[in-house]
């Protein structure tokens, strides 16, 4: 059932008076705030993405593991094993730690 079904049907309820005012605000409001809660939920992947930067204590040599490991609550040897495992397959792994390195700023200092 839609938002628009359930809040119709909450008015429904209202008008013929099984639910009170403050029944129906409290019903209403709960619908709202679950609809507002699962749409920033669903926006939350984004900000992981947003919120990326280089680490300046968990780096070897530019931070791009340690930012990746925060953001993603992977360990950052994980990352390090994967860029090394794609450096040893046609040397990708360089290319795209170096963009990463460039185009990812740095966490800014304590």
């Amino acid at each position: 059932m839609s938002d628009s079904e359930e809040l119709a049907k909450l008015g429904e309820l209202h008008r013929s008076g099984v639910l009170s005012d403050e029944e129906f605000a409290r019903a209403k409001a709960k619908l709202l705030n679950a609809t507002y809660q699962s749409n920033s939920n669903n926006a939350g992947t984004g900000t992981a993405l947003q919120s990326l930067k280089r680490s300046r204590t968990d780096c070897w040599l530019g931070g791009v593991c340690g930012g990746l490991a925060e953001a993603t609550d992977m360990p950052s040897w994980v990352w390090r094993l994967l860029f090394v495992l794609l450096m040893v397959c046609a040397g990708s792994g360089i290319l795209f730690y170096l963009l990463l390195w460039f185009f990812v700023p740095q966490e800014a200092s304590a």
